[in-house]
Order: C-alpha cells, then structure tokens, then sequence
C-alpha cells in the first residue's frame, strides 16, 4: 500500500534542510594540477593533525545571497582568495552525506541544527598558484594545496565533490577557454600541453597539439623566453580573451 503523502512525516514543514556551497579550487604548478583543501578547526579545540578531515572550503549559504555571492563569500573568509574563476557544476543532497564520526563531531560543534540534511551546491575555481597565496581564516586553521593524485579521505563526501569538480573541468576544457586560468600570464606552449594532458588524462601529440595551438584564438606569441632553467629557453606565449 503506498505511503500517505498527506501524513505529517511527509509534509514540507519536516523538510527542512540547510544549503551550502563547497569550493573545488584547482591549481596548476608547472608539473601537476593542486586542489586546495582547508584543516577544519575550531576554536579552543584540539587541533591534532587527525582530529577532523581535510575538507574543500564550504559553508552555510545566508538566507539573504545568492548562490554565487555566498560562492564569493565562503571562499575568501576561508583562504582569502578573492576575485578567481568560479563555475557551478552540480548539487549534492544525498540524504547521509556524514560517513564518520570526527564528521559527526565537527557538525555538532560548529551548526546550530547539525541534525540537519544538508544540500550543497557544487562550484570549482581555476587559479593560477604563483599568483594566489591563500591564508586560512575562520574555522580554517590551514589552508594548503595538495597534489591531486594524493588526495587524502576529505571530510564528509568531498571527494565525490572533487572528483565531479574535474569531470565538469575535463569536459568544459574540451571546448571553452577556462584553462588559461590556471597559467601564469606568459606560459610556454610544454606547459600548456602538460596541463591539458593532466586534465584530460591522456597524452596528446606534440606536433599535432602545436598546430591545434596555432588555431586557438587568443594565443600570442611574445618576443621573450624563459629565464634560469636548466635546458634550452622555450618562448613564452600569452593569452588575450577574445572581445
């Protein structure tokens, strides 16, 4: 027999939920591509390196912003980046997103309602590592990148996050121009190909990736190479959005 839809256990006023935005920021050394993680502190607390999870930067949306001003705001109060790249990607509302009890304990101490279901809204940001130096503020006692192909267990279900993060990035670098966010302003044409290589997780043609280059729009040449490296200078290149 089905349920009764109209009986209290399934009414909208026992419903509730929180919503939050978590931040996948992406960054890009050279040789490998980063993600930015948080260690969740609290004040007073014992801070042992394993007393709560790595985390991506998250919080409570405010009931009076948008999603993206919150995507804004949680971000900067947590590393103190601001003004980067940020893209939504997908939401996240299994019911149990709380696998582990340090979880369960940071909740308690940190929300109002920790019993709560929470419902996340998924953003990643692309920055350019030598340009950005985040600090960790808030209840972010640090603020460190950490290889992506390291990634340790994240807090609750993060890594799911991170992983549908580069998903969205692998498909969007296929055919928008998003991964010049995570160069420097003058790059070399190896280093571009290394970090679509990482991206997209396979190895692409010197030479045909070259003459792919040469068709980007936005990609300019500069009359410089590059200084104290061990092997022979490459050139450098730019990008200029197109208007």
């Amino acid at each position: 027999m089905p349920a009764d839809v109209s009986s209290p256990t399934h009414s909208p006023k026992n419903a509730a939920f929180d919503l939050s935005v978590d931040n996948v920021v992406f960054g890009f050394d050279g040789e490998q591509l980063q993600v930015l993680l948080i260690r969740q502190g609290l004040p007073g607390v014992d801070m042992a390196p394993d007393r709560f999870h790595m985390a991506v930067p998250g919080d409570l949306v405010f009931p009076e912003e948008g999603l993206d001003q919150a995507a804004h705001r949680i971000l900067s109060n947590l590393t103190s980046l601001d003004g980067i790249y940020l893209k939504q990607f997908r939401a996240f509302g299994a019911p149990e997103r709380v696998f582990e009890e340090k979880d369960r304990e940071w909740l308690t101490r940190m929300r109002p309602h920790p019993e709560r279901r929470v419902v996340t809204i998924g953003y990643y940001s692309l920055v350019a590592m030598a340009e950005y130096k985040p600090r960790p503020s808030s209840f972010a006692s640090r603020a460190e990148w950490c290889p992506l192909s390291d990634l340790p267990r994240l807090a609750f279900d993060h890594n799911e996050i991170v992983k549908a993060g580069l998903l969205q990035l692998r498909e969007d670098v296929a055919r928008q121009s998003v991964i010049f966010e995570l160069l420097p302003e003058k790059f070399t044409l190896g280093q571009l190909q290394r970090l679509h290589e990482i991206i997209l997780d396979k190895d692409l043609d010197k030479r045909n990736f070259r003459k792919n280059v040469k068709r980007m729009e936005g990609v300019v040449p500069l009359d410089e190479k590059q200084e104290g490296v061990l092997h022979k200078p490459a050139q450098l290149y730019t990008y200029v959005r197109p208007e």
